[in-house]
């Protein structure tokens, strides 16, 4: 599976099946590990093989 091109630092993400966490923002992609921020979850490293993260697009 290939990996979001937008998924970069400073994105803004969702976790799917944590949606109560919030929208974090993306503060490191190194391989398919994804370090993330998220307001109510504080820092949280995901693996992007395991996990698709939503990113949310400014309209």
């Amino acid at each position: 599976m290939l990996q979001d091109p937008d998924l970069v630092p400073g994105a803004r993400v969702i976790h799917p099946a944590e949606p109560d966490w919030g929208i974090g923002q993306v503060q490191s992609v190194i391989g398919t590990r994804v370090t993330v921020n998220f307001p109510h979850a504080g820092k949280v490293v995901i693996d992007a093989k395991h996990v698709s993260l939503t990113v949310v697009r400014p309209d």
